[in-house]
């Protein structure tokens, strides 16, 4: 645009003969064109910007809420200077609002045949991938009186994977496990858990524990202590139909089902299960089978990443079909979905019996606390319908979970903040028993 501008300016001044200009035009033009003059020579010696070479390294991935760092590499091969502004653009969500003309643009002098490398700070404030949009390069002459400018694609793309907050609750969980495996001085019993080891009679064990063989041997009361089985098929199923879209504060349902399904993954691995992934609506959206322990959770943080609700009804029936064709042997099925009425009775309990009899149902739900908070409104009319609402809502929350325990399922209804750790102790209690 720059080369063109001067173009014109140059052929419009020729094309008017100096004998018709007025006077005041022809002082105008005595005292502009030495300035379009210097235009044009600032022009001429900004670095040209199509022979620009740009390379890009930094992050690939970063958690929600966490920065992440891409650098641009930007080599001039010209034999001019290069002094220039650069705008490095990304989506709107890869940046805290009102931080993007900050972190986005750039000053650079790069000196004929030298490289600089330039670093943009991103702020992502979704899950998903962040793909580099282009930079445009606006190139200034010596004297900053014109420029060049253009745009080229470099690409990049970074991958922003769910933030795993219920992380902080892992290391409680993971003293519980210890205490069933046995490696405290708690010890449990239950049916399906294995013989690990001898111990002296301690007041308040089980007396079904007493080992009576070695009591005659080493005339002292022995015990048998247990440990949990290992190496139990844990096929957790995200229902990412449209239920999951609905907001419950700050975040999507989906969000809070992925940290509380992070959470037990992590826990499930570290006590020696092995756990697979099934994200569903009326189709597989993501699955993750088949990992070792050490790639289980990596696995699943990335391909929750790009997950978002669907706006359709679950398809229930092809979601049990094909549970039953990725777990063909007993295993801890963990669904995480909604307990609307609707939803349940009308897509999942018909075919529920065909899942509780081959393996154990967990269903674990995201309850809103504001619904809580509304059961306890007072002193106005409105206030009074809010409260019988609130009270309407919980009665049919809890009349879905009685219908779903008759069926033989595990129902873990809980608020964002305190889903995760209550589906892992639900794990944990599945775990005690023997039930897995």
């Amino acid at each position: 645009m720059a080369l063109t501008g001067r173009a014109a300016l140059l052929a419009a001044l020729g094309s008017i003969p100096v004998g018709l200009l007025e006077p005041s035009w022809t002082g105008m033009l005595a005292v502009n064109g030495p300035i379009a003059l210097a235009c044009a020579l600032d022009c001429a010696l900004a670095a040209p910007v199509r022979d620009l070479v740009l390379a890009r390294s930094g992050d690939t991935s970063v958690r929600l809420g966490e920065p992440a760092e891409v650098h641009l590499t930007v080599t001039n091969p010209s034999s001019r200077k290069l002094r220039a502004r650069v705008r490095d653009a990304w989506p709107p969500s890869s940046w805290l609002p009102g931080t993007e003309a900050a972190a986005s643009r750039h000053e650079v002098v790069v000196p004929a045949g030298e490289r600089r490398r330039l670093t943009t700070r991103l702020q992502p404030t979704r899950r998903g991938d962040r793909r580099a949009d282009r930079v445009t390069i606006r190139s200034y002459g010596p004297l900053g009186l014109w420029a060049r400018q253009g745009s080229q694609v470099s690409p990049w793309t970074v991958r922003v994977l769910p933030p795993f907050t219920s992380r902080k609750h892992l290391p409680s969980r993971l003293a519980r496990l210890r205490e069933l495996d046995g490696r405290t001085s708690v010890l449990t019993r239950g049916e399906g858990t294995e013989f690990d080891s001898l111990r002296d009679y301690v007041p308040g064990d089980d007396t079904r524990s007493i080992d009576w063989r070695a009591t005659a041997r080493q005339n002292k009361v022995a015990v048998r202590t247990w440990r949990p089985e290992r190496d139990r098929h844990i096929l957790i199923c995200l229902d990412t139909g449209r239920t999951s879209a609905g907001r419950v504060g700050d975040a999507p349902r989906l969000d809070s089902a992925m940290d509380a399904a992070l959470l037990l993954a992590a826990l499930a691995t570290r006590a020696g299960d092995r756990v697979d992934l099934l994200a569903h609506d009326r189709r597989p959206r993501a699955q993750v089978q088949g990992r070792s322990a050490a790639d289980t959770l990596p696995s699943f943080v990335n391909a929750m990443a790009t997950l978002e609700p669907e706006l359709v009804e679950t398809d229930a029936r092809t979601l049990v079909s094909t549970i039953l064709r990725n777990a063909p042997r007993r295993s801890l099925v963990v669904l995480l979905t909604s307990l609307d009425a609707a939803p349940i009775e009308e897509g999942l309990l018909p075919v529920l019996p065909r899942l509780t009899q081959r393996h154990t149902v967990l269903l674990a739900s995201v309850a809103d606390p504001h619904v809580a908070a509304m059961t306890i409104s007072r002193g106005t009319v409105d206030a009074v319908y809010e409260a019988a609402a609130g009270t309407q809502t919980q009665s049919q929350r809890r009349r879905t979970a009685d219908q779903l325990t008759r069926h033989g399922v595990h129902v873990v209804d809980a608020t964002p903040d305190t889903l995760a750790p209550s589906l892992a102790d639900a794990y944990l209690a599945l775990k005690a028993a023997g039930r897995l």
